[in-house]
């Protein structure tokens, strides 16, 4: 179970300007619809959104993790963003918000949800990560920074 794989160049917003929360989110879930119906793209956002109405997933060191799950799909989707500048997002440490990860994934299948949400945090979690994604530019080397960094951490 991989994280890069459910990352692609249209989930990957590198350098996003960005004012709020709610346009953050918003331009985050937008990036899914094409690989969702309008359908399924209405409920991840109410779903997302719902989840942060309970509890900001702002969870300090400048980082978020929104997540939700649904009925109507089968599979996880997942887009990452580095913010242009950071924004307020309710963080436990009252930090601003520098990268988000959106995890939206099937209701029915809450044990791989809580998997990744866990392998995303302790991903995040490493320094050196966040300041090797802080390095980069454009989505493609977002994604070969999580690529290599898996790579170590499976091959280990």
């Amino acid at each position: 179970m991989n994280i890069y794989s459910l990352l692609g160049s249209s989930t990957i917003l590198a350098n996003l300007k960005v004012q709020s929360k709610d346009e953050l989110l918003n331009e985050m879930i937008d990036s899914l619809a094409d690989m969702v119906s309008s359908e399924q793209l209405d409920e991840i956002r109410k779903s997302v959104f719902d989840r942060e109405e309970i509890m900001s997933t702002g969870v300090g060191k400048n980082l978020a993790i929104p997540h939700g799950k649904v009925k109507s799909i089968e599979q996880n989707y997942a887009s990452f963003a580095i913010l242009d500048e950071p924004i307020d997002y309710d963080s436990i440490d009252g930090e601003p918000v520098k990268m988000v990860f959106l995890l939206a994934g099937p209701e029915a299948k809450n044990s791989t949800h809580i998997k990744l949400l866990s392998r995303i945090s302790r991903l995040m979690n490493s320094t050196a990560f966040r300041d090797a994604l802080n390095e980069c530019e454009t989505a493609e080397q977002i994604y070969e920074v999580f690529h290599k960094e898996e790579e170590r951490y499976f091959s280990n």
